[in-house]
C-alpha cells in the first residue's frame, strides 16, 4: 500500500517500463523560466512578506535596478516599491532595522542562487496606486509579454 510505502518502488519500475525518454523541452542548463534578476526581485520581496507580515499589506514591488557580476563580488541594487507613503516607514523600520533585516535575509538566499557573495543595497519608493496599471506590472514583472 502507499501508505505503508510497500510495493512502491516495484510499481515504479513497473509504470517506467511503459515510457520513453524524449527530447527535453528546455536546454539542460535552464533551470528555471524566470532570469537570475527576476529571482533576486522575488527573494526580496518574500522576505519584505515574512518579515513585516501583517504590518504592511501585499502592494510591494521589487525592482533589480542595477546588478554588476564582475568581479568577486555581485552588487544588487534594488528599489522597493510600496503604495502609500505610510507604508514606507514601516519597510524602513525604526533606524533603519527592518530593512537591514530584510537585506541581510535576501542578501544569504541571493548568495546561495548565484554561488558568490553579494552586496546588496536596497531603496525603496513610493510609486502610488502600481497594482492598478497595466504599465506599471508590464515593468515590476507582474505581466509577462508574450
Amino acid at each position: 500500500s502507499a501508505f505503508k510505502k510497500d510495493g512502491i518502488e516495484e510499481l515504479r519500475k513497473e509504470i517506467l517500463k511503459h515510457f520513453d525518454e524524449g527530447e527535453p523541452f528546455y536546454d539542460t542548463e535552464i533551470y528555471a523560466d524566470s532570469t537570475v534578476r527576476e529571482m533576486s526581485a522575488e527573494i526580496i520581496r518574500e522576505k519584505i512578506l515574512r518579515l513585516l507580515d501583517r504590518e504592511i499589506p501585499h502592494g510591494t514591488a521589487v525592482e533589480i535596478e542595477k546588478m554588476d557580476e564582475t568581479g568577486d563580488v555581485t552588487k544588487i541594487t534594488a528599489v522597493i516599491y510600496c503604495e502609500k507613503a505610510s507604508h514606507k516607514p514601516i519597510i524602513i523600520g525604526k533606524k533603519g532595522e527592518a530593512i537591514k533585516r530584510i537585506g541581510s535575509y535576501a542578501r544569504k538566499d541571493i548568495e546561495k542562487l548565484l554561488d558568490t557573495q553579494v552586496y546588496l543595497e536596497l531603496w525603496v519608493k513610493v510609486r502610488e496606486d502600481w497594482r492598478n496599471k497595466g504599465t506599471a506590472l508590464k515593468e515590476l514583472g507582474f505581466v509577462k509579454e508574450k
